[in-house]
């Protein structure tokens, strides 16, 4: 009997494993053959030619021939990359990456990527940039069709749909949308509720909200500032050192106009910030209060409708399936069903039932208005790409040939009720406050030839641009426009190395963009004044070393031998913003400080440049700055041996000049090298050392020279 049943359960056994496999078999389609998938490279023309620190120029008849090349080149240096972007684009990067790369799929449907694609690509995206878009694809296919070893199965063949897809959800999070978004799946509501100002109420629930800025810095300085005839600009933009969003250096050239030289993210097809032979542009990311969050009023008796205008509406629905990766050819179908409200999608959580209304939802356009700006000859022509307002967020400070500088706090500013709290979370039952327009561009803050000569941003306030007399004022504003109001350190520094005055020739603007050092008002030094007011008389050893980071100037060169200690102590408080993670108190982190200094060096002033360092492959070397420093270099964590490993920060700078002849010159620098993700280049890290002395080398931009610092030269599908 016991056999006959342990028989029997066996067999239960081998049917739930065998309708398991069942219910989890997902294998991936076959990619097309590589001659079907290298078919429409025929189509384009285009010669790469890569210089001696292999950057590529890449030349083409057509601006479509030079984007075919583009795709090529960066798939030749970063091909994992830009499948993972294209993966994630398309929603299906959990497949690939399993259940921790699910949340992503999650929001490409929530935010109605391909629906949006569905109904406005055909009609709003315009023949210039499909055919673009079609040719930058064709590169990727190609270079799958000569390394199927590396293609991914079943993402091929790629579409210029997933071109705009990576738009349509990478471009929100710059302005922070995950960081208001994710409080709501937490324990408790995370923001208090608006008050009808009309009335005279108490409001409720704590406000936690922790997500800060990401960092940049820009600056722009006009000839007759400078002193010396030219203008120039600054690009520094502050991005991790490696992933999706890492640039990438590329020029490109077309006899169609194309001529520009700057940075590109992994799978997106045009310069994102650099500059032409007429102008050029430095992005810096703003969070302005760009998203709304909706409470919502569930129906007691039927929980799929919620209260407006004191009815009851249904939502509208849908059912989506995630398929999550778990071995070889398995992978869970993870259903969910999505609700969605007037004000747009619904997120359900513990303690509520919340809307999300955003800027940039719905939008399709942002790469047309990127190829605008890549073919802007004036600021005439600037100005009018701007004024697509198709990009929901991002700092702009510019500078062209003919003198003219300018700063743009670039938004999608939603049209907005007056007299409410926008910052705070929003009662869901009131259709007057689900706004439907953005505000004109005349509306958005934006300041040009300012009277000093001086512009800059470091994810500062818009209200301090100049160190002139002509700074934007907060009451020729409106309050629903949630403009920031915050410094950082980076614009206290520029603030206290800047007069309004005195010139700022290259040679000053340098030492502007590398500075080293805190401000007396920052919040390293704040967290410094808090440990240096502590009595530690009864601990000598710690007594011993507060009296050591008294004598700190705040400096983070690479000799200071008060910095390892003071940037330990300062930068869980000084990242706090951005990480999300709670620095502990003050007293704490200086203990943590010392302790992590002495296991590992035995002493608690070793030189900075031995605390703080950029290694790739082979390459370890000193570098100075850190954290909120105009030398940004941030580390990912404090490692066991005490080492920061730097992990985003300054990566490529532009220094550019115009001459009083409209002529062009610029210097640029990689942190690590034009290969980002091929280990066996030369160019992984050829670019470390002069990145951590902060040298730079010449931004070719004429054919001859590029000639004469060649390496390679080539033509991909011919």
């Amino acid at each position: 009997m016991t056999r006959k049943i342990l028989s029997a359960l066996g067999g239960i056994i081998l049917l739930i494993i065998i309708g398991g496999m069942i219910f989890t078999w997902s294998p991936h389609n076959n990619n097309p053959a590589p001659a079907t998938l290298a078919a429409q490279a025929r189509q384009y023309t285009v010669e790469i030619l890569r210089d001696n620190w292999g950057v590529p120029h890449i030349f083409g008849d057509r601006d479509r021939d030079a984007i075919f090349g583009l795709a090529y080149a960066h798939a030749e240096d970063d091909f994992q990359t830009i499948q993972e972007s294209l993966a994630a684009s398309r929603g299906i990067l959990a497949r690939y990456r399993g259940s921790d790369a699910a949340t992503i799929d999650y929001i490409v449907r929530l935010f109605d990527v391909w629906e949006t694609i569905d109904q406005r690509y055909e009609k709003d995206v315009p023949e210039d940039v499909k055919a673009l878009a079609n040719a930058y694809v064709a590169g990727i296919n190609l270079y799958a069709s000569e390394h199927p070893d590396k293609a991914w199965q079943g993402l091929f063949p790629v579409k210029p749909q997933d071109l705009i897809a990576g738009s349509i959800l990478r471009t929100p999070f710059f302005y922070g949308l995950d960081g208001e978004i994710m409080p709501l799946f937490g324990d408790e509501r995370a923001q208090e509720i608006a008050l009808d100002p009309s009335k005279d109420r108490v409001a409720y629930a704590p406000s936690t909200r922790t997500m800060g800025e990401r960092g940049s810095n820009a600056m722009a300085v006009s000839a007759k500032r400078a002193g010396d005839g030219k203008t120039r600009l600054v690009v520094n933009s502050h991005q991790p050192f490696s992933g999706p969003v890492a640039w990438y250096e590329a020029h490109l050239i077309s006899k169609e106009g194309l001529d520009i030289s700057g940075g590109t993210f992994p799978g997106s097809m045009f310069i994102l910030h650099g500059f032409n032979r007429n102008l050029g542009w430095a992005n810096t990311v703003n969070k302005p209060d760009l998203s709304d969050i909706y409470v919502l009023t569930r129906n007691p008796e039927n929980d799929q409708e919620y209260l407006l205008d004191g009815e009851w509406v249904p939502f509208t629905k849908k059912t989506i399936t995630i398929h999550v990766k778990l071995f070889g050819p398995f992978a869970y179908p993870a259903k969910r069903e999505i609700l969605y409200s007037k004000h747009g999608p619904v997120i359900e959580s513990s303690h509520g039932t919340y809307a999300i209304k955003y800027a940039g939802r719905g939008e399709i356009r942002q790469l047309e208005q990127y190829y605008r700006y890549n073919k802007a000859k004036n600021l005439a022509d600037f100005k009018a790409a701007l004024e697509m307002q198709a990009l929901p967020s991002i700092n702009y400070l510019y500078a062209d040939k003919d003198g003219n500088i300018g700063f743009v706090h670039n938004g999608q500013y939603p049209d907005r009720k007056e007299g409410w709290d926008w910052r705070k979370y929003l009662p869901g039952d009131r259709s007057d406050l689900i706004w439907a327009n953005y505000k004109p561009f005349s509306d958005v803050p934006k300041l040009f030839n300012p009277e000093s000569g001086f512009l800059y941003n470091s994810n500062n306030t818009p209200f301090s641009a100049t160190d002139g007399p002509d700074n934007l004022k907060p009451d020729q504003f409106s309050p629903t426009m949630g403009l920031e109001t915050k410094e950082t350190n980076r614009s206290l520094r520029i603030q206290e190395l800047t007069d309004g005055v005195k010139l700022i020739d290259e040679t000053e603007l340098l030492k502007i963009k590398f500075d080293a050092q805190y401000s007396q008002n920052s919040t390293a030094a704040g967290v410094i004044k808090e440990i240096l007011e502590k009595d530690w008389s009864d601990e000598p050893e710690m007594a011993k070393a507060a009296e050591h980071l008294r004598t700190w100037n705040l400096s983070t060169n690479i000799k200071n031998k008060h910095a390892a200690l003071g940037v330990l102590a300062t930068i869980p408080k000084v990242t706090e913003s951005f990480t999300g993670i709670k620095a502990p108190s003050a007293d704490m982190a200086f203990r943590n400080a010392v302790g992590i200094l002495q296991a590992n060096y035995g002493k608690f002033d070793p030189e900075w440049g031995e605390v703080n360092r950029i290694v790739r492959g082979s390459v370890d070397l000193p570098v100075d700055g850190g954290p909120d420093i105009l030398r940004a270099i941030y580390p990912e964590k404090i490692r066991k041996d005490g080492k920061l490993y730097a992990f985003a920060g300054d990566t490529y700078i532009a220094v550019v000049e115009w001459d009083e002849k409209g002529e062009i010159s610029a210097k640029v620098i990689h942190q690590f090298g034009s290969a980002t993700n091929d280990e066996t280049s030369a160019h992984y890290n050829d670019q470390v050392p002069l990145f951590a002395n902060k040298q730079f080398r010449p931004a070719l931009m004429d054919r001859d020279d590029i000639l004469n610092n060649l390496e390679r030269r080539y033509s991909p599908g011919k």
